[in-house]
């Protein structure tokens, strides 16, 4: 991947893998709770925009409980004439014995929806952002049981603090990790208990989810080898999963010279992932491939030293594909996936894939490399020939793969590069619904004219110039493609958070894990419905 796309983070000490392992073996986002600590109770309630200062626009939750507390709730947001603004908090104190702080959060106008020019979902998102900023607030008052407003949309709430109180904070000292949150749906006042812990229950599972994929985006390279990512994922999937753990010696028989010419120049032994979920049998399943480059120096193409340790997360394909299956498999969603994960490290050493040398793909056609950090289309390009045999229904892939999609688009969506019209539009459609945009980009001839035109080899990994370099990559990846129904996502513009998500903290973002998992589920319906 390249480099205009690496950002400085902080780096974390070595220490022994087995220990990490033994101190947080799920490596789910979950926090141990202790019994015998004190538990602090707080409440989060939500409000509506509203310009009157003689009114409060309550949330059903917040009505009934300030109805329960004599209207203390009211009386109190009014006593400040200035009314709350979308994202802003007001925190109470004494004002039920139950709860140590009452926390009101505005989650914006009462009826937003779709905003066509956003493409998302205004309501759902303003009530993630309300919720994630209101919980933080009451961890960092020493509050670790909080009940939280469903908001009107009890799966966005939920989502909105799970996401909000992640932190990989593992490798650190006790005393410097963030305290551990009990979270909880303040359910006590509807007339529909069971749906709405359904809804909340969903919201959580989708987080998880992303959390996983953050986890190991956050992970160091020299704890997160192929090998461990392997053994992370196959436990934390095991028990509605198949898991299958490929090795060099299986990749070789499969002829996948392109995938294991990135990996010749490391110590670490490359890995191929194949996983199975069957929520329902099909002779046609939905493929999803990831790349897994878990560290990326660029190779013999070296990189730049300054911000090189961020490409720890250059696996972030693969982790989101991990990701999306937990939740797809806790969801229990009426679907069948196969998924594919190459691993390896970019490394350069005596051993490693020069500028110029030629290397044959699976399907037979040969690719001359004169760029080694061009690396994760060529780990892409075996496992998307390898993925056909399977018959698949439409084939999705995510990988961080161009600093170009970070030029064009930035944070604000994952580039789309596909040839189905219908699959981008449901694509889109679960982005909407998950808050966490893409953006369609073109996969025209002319990008396809740049990488055939090579002077030793059927294709070059390269464009020849940086001139729309995501679409020379998304055109090269299209050769080993037969599929008529794909779907490439480029991540690399998405790759970590420093703000442009507000329930998302600084760090590896694990998006568009959510927008996948939507996706999933709108395929799932659509064939169970036919």
């Amino acid at each position: 991947m390249a480099a205009s796309i690496v950002k400085r983070v902080s780096r974390v000490k070595k220490l022994n893998v087995s220990h990490i392992s033994a101190r947080y073996k799920l490596l789910t986002g979950s926090r141990h709770f202790s019994t015998s600590k004190q538990w602090n109770k707080a409440l989060v309630l939500g409000v509506y925009e509203n310009e009157s200062t003689d009114s409060i626009d309550f949330t059903g939750t917040a009505r009934k409980f300030d109805e329960k507390a004599d209207g203390k709730i009211s009386q109190l947001l009014l006593t400040v004439k200035k009314p709350l603004k979308c994202g802003k908090t007001r925190t109470l104190h004494a004002v039920d014995p139950e709860f140590s702080s009452v926390l009101v959060t505005c989650i914006g106008k009462r009826g937003e929806g779709y905003d066509e020019l956003e493409t998302v979902d205004k309501g759902r998102e303003s009530i993630r952002a309300a919720v994630a900023k209101a919980v933080l607030q009451l961890r960092e008052l020493g509050e670790n049981e909080i009940e939280v407003d469903s908001c009107g949309d009890t799966e966005a709430s939920a989502e909105g603090c799970h996401l909000a109180l992640f932190s990989y904070d593992d490798l650190k000292a006790e005393k410097s990790r963030k305290p551990a949150v009990r979270i909880s749906c303040a359910t006590r006042y509807s007339q529909d208990k069971n749906s709405m812990e359904k809804e909340w229950r969903k919201g959580a599972i989708l987080a998880e989810g992303q959390n996983l994929s953050r986890r190991l985006m956050e992970m160091p390279a020299n704890l997160l080898t192929p090998t461990k990512f392997a053994e992370i994922v196959k436990e934390q999937l095991a028990d509605k999963c198949e898991v299958l753990v490929r090795d060099k010696d299986w990749a070789e028989s499969m002829k996948m010279g392109s995938f294991l010419s990135v990996a010749r120049g490391s110590v670490e032994p490359p890995v191929f992932l194949e996983i199975e979920y069957k929520g329902r049998h099909s002779d046609s399943p939905l493929a999803l491939v990831g790349k897994g480059v878990t560290f990326d120096t660029g190779g013999i193409s070296i990189k730049p030293s300054q911000g090189m340790d961020a490409m720890r997360g250059d696996m972030g394909g693969a982790a989101c594909v991990a990701g999306s299956l937990l939740s797809v498999s806790k969801l229990q969603l009426p679907v069948h996936v196969k998924a594919f994960i190459p691993l390896c490290e970019n490394m350069p050493s005596g051993s490693a894939t020069k500028p110029g040398d030629v290397v044959t793909a699976m399907n037979g056609k040969t690719i001359q490399v004169d760029n080694t950090d061009a690396e994760g289309r060529l780990i892409l390009a075996d496992a998307l020939c390898y993925s056909e045999q399977f018959n698949p229904s439409l084939i999705l892939d995510m990988a961080t793969l161009t600093g170009a999609i970070d030029v064009a688009l930035g944070a604000g969506a994952a580039g789309v590069f596909t040839n189905s019209e219908n699959m981008w539009n449901k694509l889109q459609k679960a982005s909407v619904r998950s808050g966490d945009r893409v953006w369609r980009m073109p996969l025209f001839n002319h990008y396809t004219k740049k990488i055939t035109e090579c002077q030793l080899a059927d294709l070059n990994n390269i464009g020849g110039s940086r001139s729309g370099g995501a679409c020379t990559a998304a055109a090269f990846l299209k050769e080993f493609v037969n599929n008529k129904n794909w779907l490439h996502l480029d991540i690399a513009g998405v790759m970590s958070n420093s703000g442009d998500v507000a329930y998302l903290g600084k760090g590896m973002s694990g998006r568009p894990t959510r927008t996948v998992i939507e996706f999933i589920n709108l395929m799932s319906k659509e064939t169970n419905n036919r």
